[in-house]
């Protein structure tokens, strides 16, 4: 088995809000391109556009099992949402209970979230940083809390862009590396 690199990466981008435009996807789709322009090949899931009664387990989905197979062929996953409560979303939360509880093993995240001050930005860290452990997943250090003051009709600020080209170089080094430990062979004891 090669090496991986950046042009054997994937990423899955995850949007977690129930708008087609917000700014959460805004900072996914910037995240997304950040990796691309890396080379690493991309794909957006928009979870308001799958079957509700799938997503709440009700019945079966071909378009929300294509959703989890491509979560499940990625190396990179790009989770972002709205403050909503002082958490992520209900369309994540759903996403995510759909998944086992390894289905992100060997995989790296990216957690990104907006909100409507400050007070929220915690979410990364009590919120989506658990999600993404709790099947299996390692997040980046970096993680991107957005504010409505951080956009500009609908752009987001450098502070922002910056760092979510932080946070796409971040998940390509954790990535090459989860994949390129399991196919590196152990050393093995010499008798003397």
């Amino acid at each position: 088995m090669a090496l991986m690199n950046a042009t054997t990466l994937t990423a899955v981008g995850i949007s977690g809000s129930p708008s087609a435009r917000s700014k959460s996807r805004t900072l996914l789709e910037r995240a997304l391109g950040a990796l691309a322009d890396r080379g690493v090949a991309s794909v957006l899931i928009d979870l308001a556009a799958l079957p509700a009664d799938a997503l709440l387990g009700r019945r079966r989905s071909p378009d929300l099992d294509d959703a989890l197979a491509t979560v499940s062929d990625a190396t990179i996953v790009v989770a972002s949402t709205p403050v909503y409560r002082a958490t992520y979303s209900g369309l994540l939360k759903v996403f995510f209970d759909l998944l086992p509880p390894s289905g992100l093993v060997d995989k790296t995240a990216i957690a990104i979230a907006t909100g409507g001050s400050p007070a929220h930005e915690l979410v990364i860290d009590y919120g989506l940083r658990p999600l993404f452990a709790s099947v299996g997943a390692i997040t980046t250090p970096t993680g991107i809390y957005g504010i409505d003051s951080a956009f500009q009709n609908g752009v987001p600020n450098q502070s922002l862009i910056d760092r979510i080209h932080v946070a796409a170089s971040e998940a390509i080094t954790l990535g090459t590396r989860i994949h390129s430990a399991a196919v590196v062979p152990s050393p093995t004891l010499v008798e003397s």
